[in-house]
């Protein structure tokens, strides 16, 4: 890929600041949270989990956010856009991103609705169990871009969480017929089976028109493509994108390409502590790795090895500095 450009990777998501907490099953059931899902919650459920949650932590956090922060882990030169309000938590995520080397400039929203949080609630056996307030993150569009930082990035990476309203869909649309005609490359994170589910021609639309690299789980990819046969899905995806890498949990991932598919192994892991973060890890691996011109397998185990990392400790961002996996 192309050398001369001021950012590695452009990230264009959910700007959620993560609230985080170890609790029992019976937090779960009380509350009524599904355990292992991740549930769109309103200003007022918010806050009463949040007052539920004293001694939580917080960070930033959404998807393309710990993705962006992984690839400035790995030295690489990161951007990031997304929507936070002038608020305590608004102030949180520009400040977390800043530390971590991330160019972030967007204007914070005023006058509407807070900045998104994520209450995750991680139980005994590691499974996160996510209620999310988007808030302000929702309301990012096509007036938040700038063009400059666009053209300036190796590769754009859009979230399918931030694909639920029209400006949004407006807004990747834009960032990719900017980044396309300044010679860049595009991925999109297909994010959730949900996000699938409700979007799946969009995506689709989106893919074939837009997209260079496709990121996507197996159940994800088999919704996309609406068939229970897995070779038939990366078929079908190894048409309509360059680049496609589907994660198999502790299978390890596939990476395909022109040239044919590549199995990519798991690292395995003794003690998983906590899930949360680990695609999103896999792809700051992999992203650093295309961006820097690394071999395709090597972009896969990088991705593997970050993922390996983050499941092994509390939250979605890496305890270590992930420049020692280079």
């Amino acid at each position: 890929m192309s050398l001369n450009a001021r950012f590695d990777v452009l990230g264009l998501g959910n700007s959620i600041v993560d609230v985080i907490a170890t609790v029992p099953d019976d937090f779960l059931f009380e509350r009524d949270i599904t355990k292992g899902s991740m549930t769109l919650i309103d200003e007022e459920r918010a806050q009463t989990l949040y007052n539920c949650l004293p001694s939580a932590t917080k960070s930033s956090g959404g998807s393309a956010a710990n993705t962006i922060a992984g690839i400035a882990g790995f030295g690489g030169k990161a951007a990031f856009m997304g929507k936070v309000a002038d608020d305590e938590l608004g102030e949180t995520f520009a400040k977390d991103l800043h530390k971590a080397g991330v160019h972030f400039n967007v204007p914070p929203l005023v006058g509407g609705p807070k900045t998104a949080r994520c209450l995750i609630a991680v139980t005994p056996d590691a499974q996160r169990s996510m209620s999310t307030y988007l808030g302000a993150s929702s309301l990012f569009g096509p007036e938040d871009l700038d063009p400059d930082v666009i053209r300036a990035s190796q590769i754009i990476y859009m979230e399918g969480y931030l694909f639920d309203r029209d400006a949004a869909k407006r807004a990747f649309v834009q960032a990719a017929e900017i980044a396309k005609a300044a010679g860049r490359k595009t991925a999109l994170t297909l994010s959730d089976l949900f996000c699938v589910d409700r979007h799946r021609e969009a995506f689709l639309h989106l893919i074939r028109g837009h997209v260079d690299i496709v990121f996507a789980n197996e159940t994800e990819l088999l919704s996309l493509y609406q068939t229970a046969d897995l070779e038939q899905a990366l078929q079908q995806v190894k048409q309509d994108a360059k680049f496609a890498l589907v994660t198999l949990s502790e299978k390890g991932s596939l990476i395909l390409d022109e040239t044919g598919v590549e199995k990519i192994a798991a690292v395995p892991v003794e003690n998983v502590v906590d899930t949360t973060g680990a695609g999103d890890l896999y792809a700051s691996g992999v992203l650093f790795g295309l961006a820097t011109g690394m071999p395709l397998a090597a972009c896969g185990a990088l991705g593997s090895k970050a993922a390996s990392e983050v499941i092994s400790n509390f939250g979605a961002r890496p305890a270590v500095d992930l420049r020692s996996f280079l």
